[in-house]
């Protein structure tokens, strides 16, 4: 599903990832970790197209990312739903009309539109609170809509970037919960967490980044 091939990132000539290769199988829930700065971003980066590669080779399905032109990209990014850690919620929009947004962006007609984000909102078990604006629910909520929006175009892949950096030891719970459902449904899920909370005793496959290599790979 994915494989990184000897693949090296630089920011300013220094040194972010160095020789990593990597191979992710489709349907994998795969945790990477690593001390903050270690790289953990730029690999999710680097598999949907916000960066590039300096060298090496990265594969997402039947897409040679690395070789991929601009006009390409939008077509790769479909098929990836992308988790930030800071939500990056439109606070002049409404639950719905966030988790609708990318709906609406590809053309799908309304009434399809309001069918998958009904269906996603209930999936995170918020269809309730679609009429409010994020500023009004709790943070774990607004990280379920992330979620939501995510997951609406039911993509392939799944990126999560710190998915529980600033939730409470419950919400976090909860988060890992849905990242275990949407993966038991064939969901690729990559997250990337320097909390070893989420990982331990999880039964998945763990990849450790230290001083820009991939150090160990371990199971949870």
């Amino acid at each position: 599903m994915i494989l990184f091939s000897d693949v090296s990132k630089r920011y300013d000539k220094k040194p972010v990832l160095n020789s990593i290769s990597l191979i992710i199988k489709k349907g994998e829930l795969l945790f990477i970790t690593g001390p903050s700065g270690a790289g953990k971003t730029t690999m999710l980066k680097l598999i949907y197209c916000s960066e590039r590669p300096d060298s090496g080779h990265i594969t997402v399905s039947d897409w040679e990312v690395s070789k991929l032109g601009q006009s390409e990209i939008p077509e790769l990014r479909r098929n990836i739903g992308i988790i930030f850690q800071d939500f990056k919620l439109l606070t002049n929009r409404t639950v719905f009309d966030n988790v609708a947004l990318a709906l609406s962006i590809h053309g799908m007609n309304q009434g399809k539109i309001r069918h998958y984000v009904n269906e996603a909102l209930e999936e995170v078990k918020l269809l309730d609170k679609a009429s409010l604006y994020p500023q009004f629910l709790s943070g774990g909520e607004q990280q379920r809509v992330v979620i939501a929006r995510a997951m609406v175009s039911k993509p392939v892949v799944l990126l999560a970037d710190e998915p529980t950096g600033d939730l409470d030891v419950e919400n976090a719970k909860t988060i890992m919960e849905l990242f275990s459902k949407i993966n038991g449904k064939g969901t690729t899920v990559l997250i990337a967490t320097h909390d070893e909370n989420l990982f331990r005793n999880s039964g998945h496959r763990v990849v450790h980044i230290n001083d820009h290599y991939i150090e160990k790979e371990y199971v949870g």
